[in-house]
């Protein structure tokens, strides 16, 4: 008689500090993930990422399932005028590993580095439309301050 064989275990969930060598994979889930065309005035590129990697406090995070990304986040020092603040810009969770508490436990870990690297404030912005976004911002302790609504004039014909 033969013993029913035990289902594989998902691999454990790791972070580390992003490198270099995660930065096609990143790229590649970013590309899944984000619909740039909601935000016009950003753009999801390597330039995107490397600007982030390259700052002055570098707050770049992957989770790894194993060899596999199962999300990341992006930030840096500094926000428009203000090199006080942390900025946390951009954060994504692979389809399959979401509602595992994955994209919080990037959240935490960015705004630790920054604050660590002497941000007196970590900001994000999120489209107004995803509300679950929103609801991870909000149950890490951000809270919405200021609105912006993006008005666009098109040319005419």
């Amino acid at each position: 008689m033969t013993s029913p064989t035990a289902p594989e275990r998902e691999p454990e969930i790791v972070l580390e500090p992003m490198r270099a060598t995660h930065l096609a994979d990143v790229l590649a889930l970013g590309r899944r993930v984000y619909d740039t065309s909601v935000k016009p005035y950003t753009s999801w590129s390597l330039s995107a990422v490397a600007r982030h990697m390259d700052g002055e406090a570098s707050a770049c995070w992957v989770a790894l399932a194993g060899d596999r990304l199962a999300g990341y986040v992006l930030g840096s020092m500094g926000f428009d005028q203000r090199t006080d603040w942390g900025n946390l810009e951009w954060i994504a969770s692979a389809p399959e590993y979401q509602g595992k508490g994955i994209a919080s436990r990037l959240v935490k870990a960015c705004c630790a580095t920054l604050t660590e690297a002497g941000a007196s404030a970590v900001v994000t912005d999120v489209e107004s439309r995803n509300t679950a976004s929103a609801a991870l911002m909000r149950s890490n302790g951000f809270e919405a301050t200021v609105s912006v609504t993006l008005f666009v004039r098109r040319s005419e014909p």
